[in-house]
């Protein structure tokens, strides 16, 4: 599940504290640290202060994915979490990489995937 970890990382990028975020949501710090440890679950108002304070969808806070348009074109489209656009942002940015990825993208993945055994 991403909640926490989006939790965690929204609240790190906005410079708050444990304690500042739970202040703002009106939960305890302790709260706090357990959404982001997944120990525990935000109810729907918390998620809804949290969406609010982060500026972000509650889905997103849940892990949905934004759906993306190729082309223009909505039977082209696919579904892409956020890291994993960061991901495809990052690839662009190694020309040769991106290039033998887009060539043939299953045996790259396997070559990764051989690589991390």
């Amino acid at each position: 599940m991403l909640l926490g970890s989006r939790i965690k990382t929204l609240r790190k990028q906005n410079g708050y504290t444990q304690e500042e975020l739970g202040k703002l949501i009106n939960v305890t710090k302790v709260s706090i640290c357990c959404y982001e440890k997944e120990t525990r679950v935000p109810t729907l108002e918390t998620l809804s202060a949290l969406s609010d304070v982060f500026k972000v969808d509650i889905d997103y806070l849940l892990g949905n994915d934004a759906f993306l348009v190729a082309d223009s074109d909505v039977k082209y489209g696919i579904h892409a979490s956020r890291e994993e656009i960061e991901f495809i942002k990052e690839i662009r940015k190694h020309n040769n990489i991106y290039d033998r990825v887009i060539e043939d993208p299953k045996r790259f993945v396997e070559l990764i995937d051989r690589k991390i055994r």
